[in-house]
């Protein structure tokens, strides 16, 4: 520091790189297809372009009424309700697949609350996550419209900041065949909802670049260069009844060598499914004692957790909660969305760090992903589990040859 305070001739530098940076709409290829169980697609056509995907959001519009088509004042959207209309979402380049999170409702909103600093959480709020104050998306008409970030949304928009460069992309939704998961009201009703969207676009950042940049970024055509894309994908497991028991094993999947589970969220909800009346955001602890992910011979976490929801000893998993942001996000010290009373009654979530990996996994062939957990009570009736697996991913491009490789 005593060197740097005493050049006092040092010059005045600027980054002209980037001469444009421009948000320019999208729309689908039909305007009509946004009802249930439809596929909207948002083509990104021009290929001699300069993208920043990570940077992208989406803008939705529509309408929550009774189904004779007035507005009503007793029901609005759950926290990230709106990610909950649909049913998948995806990502492609050149027609190839590069990220896929089906259910994003329940998998943006798990993500989101080991994520989300509370400063970033209220910047949310024009996304739609509305998680403890609670404000209504709704008018008085039922009118909402909500601008939702992609890297919310999917791991490929979060994790990988560089543009995209002459390729051809499509964002592909697929709503939801109910749309009761994502509103909730405090009294039982008879009445029947519907929410009509009106628009679904995809606001993308163009970039221009000088003309030294832009010969540099050339370099890539001339050498026929594949641009890798590295990224954590999201991926979610669903065990849809568990039994009425205290003991439970879950084998989730095999995955390949280049798709090794990084981080593991566990989460449970109990007869919350096409309820007005329940809370599809919320999480419950189902009185869970014990939990542990196999991942073939290794066991994360070492130690027992001897939780004892109970009597309030849940320390042991808020701290594996806390400790999310610092190991994800290579942060020096964690901000937290909730203090402890409001996690074990909010979102309970397991969150399993297993990025550090031993020989015979890093070496091995095919990982086995096994959960095994204990409650002091009986799992009640009606109780689905949740397993989002966060794992590498790569693929690799050619902005010449427009070819892209998923490995």
């Amino acid at each position: 520091m005593s060197y740097n305070i005493l050049k006092v001739n040092e010059s005045v530098t600027q980054d002209d790189s980037i001469v444009s940076y421009q948000y320019h709409t999208h729309q689908p290829y039909s305007s009509t297809t946004l009802n249930n169980n439809d596929e909207i697609r948002i083509p990104i056509q021009t290929q001699d372009l300069y993208t920043l995907p990570s940077q992208s959001y989406l803008y939705i519009e529509g309408k929550l009424t009774k189904s004779d088509n007035t507005a009503s004042a007793d029901v609005q959207f759950v926290n990230n309700g709106v990610a909950f209309l649909f049913d998948e979402i995806r990502y492609e380049m050149g027609g190839v697949i590069v990220d896929r999170v089906r259910n994003p409702g329940v998998t943006s909103t798990m993500k989101g609350y080991i994520s989300f600093t509370p400063t970033e959480a209220n910047g949310l709020h024009n996304a739609g996550w509305h998680d403890t104050k609670n404000p209504s998306l709704i008018d008085g008409n039922g009118n909402f419209n909500v601008c939702i970030p992609l890297k919310m949304l999917m791991g490929f928009a979060e994790d990988y900041h560089k543009i995209v460069m002459n390729v051809k992309q499509e964002l592909v939704l697929i709503r939801n065949n109910s749309d009761f998961n994502a509103i909730h009201s405090a009294n039982e009703t008879k009445d029947s909802y519907k929410i009509t969207l009106n628009k679904v676009l995809w606001k993308m950042p163009h970039i221009s670049v000088n003309d030294s940049q832009k010969l540099r970024l050339l370099k890539n055509f001339e050498n026929n260069r594949d641009l890798p894309i590295a990224f954590r994908s999201w991926e979610l497991h669903e065990y849809p009844e568990l039994q009425q028991t205290k003991n439970h094993t879950w084998a989730v999947k095999s995955s390949n060598q280049l798709e090794k589970p990084r981080y593991i969220i566990i989460g449970f909800q109990t007869d919350v499914k096409n309820h007005i009346t329940k809370n599809m955001s919320r999480f419950q602890h189902c009185n869970l004692t014990n939990l542990k992910v196999y991942l073939n011979s290794e066991v994360y976490p070492y130690d027992n957790l001897n939780i004892d929801f109970t009597n309030n000893r849940y320390a042991v998993l808020y701290e594996m909660y806390t400790q999310f942001q610092k190991s994800y996000y290579y942060k020096a010290f964690s901000e937290p969305t909730y203090y402890p009373i409001l996690f074990k009654n909010n979102a309970p979530l397991v969150v399993i760090d297993c990025s550090r990996q031993g020989e015979d996994i890093l070496k091995g062939g095919a990982v086995d992903i096994r959960i095994e957990f204990e409650t002091s009570e009986a799992i009640p009736a009606k109780t689905t589990a949740y397993c989002l697996i966060l794992h590498d991913k790569l693929v690799k491009y050619n902005p010449l040859t427009s070819t892209i490789r998923v490995l």
